[in-house]
């Protein structure tokens, strides 16, 4: 068996779920990825190929051991992608620069993440990509290949974009040298343990994922821990990883086994309970008094948008998101009928200034402006507005009048069963509205909205195929809107106005 160091890497987290990929790929790849986990896959695709830019000129190997050496041995001056191999173990590089002082080559691991990040993210970002060009420092030295540097490449994000794209600006190149040599010797025998239980490790019955919060679970949660209820203690809302281990080693796994007296925070006691009780809770004066603060008229409103690594127009900066359409419903008063506007960006330019106007032509100039997730558009507008100065004053305004319908499902002023302890206007309408539903529509997650558009704009579609797929972006966004007003109404409902 030839380990890669995908697969190394994939080890540390699971090493059951690597047992399974290697061994049964077609139980591993069954759920196929989702939109946004391809969108990812592109999108580090799309900077490793800038990122060659930085060292033009180079050699791009594609897939061939024999000839990454005969690369090597010849000192060839950029090798991009060489492929090193061992009798164990599998490593390929990003880019190889030859360093003539030295007589060795420099290594540069590419990556689609920040510059700089919370310290948090940013620590456990910096321990991985170690081990990752630890894992091709190991294969290369065993090869005798001589190496002088460790470089790591990512997106700068204080960069903002003229009309041309510079990569020596887009990117930051980090001397990785000193975080590489600290896990050097532990990655090495890693690697080793890896290999062997691996390749020893008969058929897994289950994994210590168990253990872990549920967006820490493998991809082979599910087939390796048979027998999870549907509705779990995985399923508590903003469950530690410390709670999680206390139940799991109490042999406790449903939500409905959960003690009375088992420490949990308001806000999960109120989930389980109404979990076990099977009938929504609901503070009625907390309500009330939150929806009290809506004004007429009621603007309900939702953006799309893609959250580009590279900025793709003038004054964006990586990974800042592109407005490229909304849905506007708007209700004068209670007793009148529903209005509907809405609008999509549909060419490969800087949507900002026809958003903008949209906006201005269609919202009410008073009122309440409904969101889900107020944090989202109001970080979107003020993005705007820093693009667009000229516009500061509307969106002040606008900011100014948000009130977030996700409030009273967040903080748990009502509580249902379906909910599952989640806050995302998915789990929220089938039980407000059940005649709604995101599975009737061809578009039925924002990932798969990202997509379509940004490949709307790169004129992927034919003719008819593009008309199709703005209805399916029209449609989708619609409907996050209706819903919302669907939402408003059923609250008001439980309170009997």
């Amino acid at each position: 068996m030839i380990l890669s160091k995908t697969n190394y890497l994939l080890f540390r987290e699971c090493p059951e779920n690597t047992w399974i990929k290697i061994n049964k790929p077609d139980i591993y790849s069954r759920n196929e990825l989702s939109d946004f986990e391809q969108m990812i896959l592109e999108t580090g695709i799309e900077v490793d190929e800038l990122a060659r830019k930085l060292f033009p000129g180079g050699f791009l190997v594609r897939g061939s051991f024999d000839m990454t050496s005969k690369l090597v041995e010849k000192r060839e001056k950029v090798i991009y992608q060489p492929v090193f191999k061992t009798n164990k173990f599998k490593a390929i590089c990003d880019i190889l620069v030859y360093n003539e002082k030295a007589d060795a080559y420099d290594l540069y691991e590419a990556k689609s993440t920040n510059s700089e990040s919370e310290d948090k993210v940013k620590k456990s970002q910096n321990e991985l990509y170690s081990y990752d060009i630890a894992f091709q420092v190991n294969v290369l030295k065993e090869l005798n290949v001589p190496l002088n540097n460790l470089y790591l490449i990512r997106l700068n994000r204080d960069y903002v974009r003229e009309e041309k794209l510079n990569v020596h600006e887009l990117f930051k190149i980090e001397d990785f040298a000193e975080n590489v040599n600290e896990v050097l010797d532990d990655c090495h025998l890693e690697m080793n343990l890896a290999h062997e239980r691996l390749e020893g490790m008969a058929e897994p019955k289950k994994c210590l994922c168990v253990y872990k919060t549920k967006s820490n679970h493998c991809t082979s949660f599910n087939y390796l821990n048979k027998n999870i209820p549907d509705y779990s203690i995985y399923n508590i809302a903003r469950i530690s990883n410390k709670k999680v281990v206390e139940l799991v080693d109490s042999g406790i796994m449903s939500i409905s086994e959960v003690p009375d007296d088992f420490s949990l925070t308001d806000r999960q006691k109120k989930q389980v309970d109404a979990f076990n009780l099977n009938k929504s809770l609901i503070d009625k004066a907390e309500l009330e008094k939150f929806l009290d603060t809506i004004e007429y008229p009621v603007s309900f409103i939702d953006y799309e948008t893609l959250p580009a690594a590279v900025p793709k127009y003038k004054n964006y900066q990586p990974y800042q998101h592109i407005p490229f359409q909304f849905s506007l419903h708007v209700l004068n008063s209670p007793n009148e009928e529903l209005k509907h506007f809405e609008f999509l960006h549909d060419r490969n330019t800087s949507p900002d200034l026809s958003f903008l106007e949209a906006l201005k032509k269609y919202l009410p100039k008073t009122g309440s402006i409904v969101v889900w997730n107020k944090r989202f558009e109001s970080g979107v507008n003020a993005n705007l507005a820093k693009r667009n100065p000229k516009y500061q004053d509307f969106v002040t305004n606008f900011n100014n009048r948000i009130v977030d319908l996700e409030i009273p499902f967040r903080e748990q002023l009502y509580v249902h069963p379906g909910f599952k302890g989640k806050s995302s206007i998915k789990y929220i309408l089938p039980i407000a509205s059940p005649q709604f539903s995101y599975q009737d529509l061809n578009i039925q997650e924002g990932g798969a909205a990202c997509e379509v558009y940004s490949r709307l704009i790169d004129d992927y579609y034919k003719k008819d195929e593009r008309e199709e797929k703005i209805k399916d972006l029209l449609d989708y966004c619609r409907l996050d809107t209706l819903a919302m007003y669907e939402i408003y109404k059923h609250c008001l409902s439980l309170l009997n106005f």
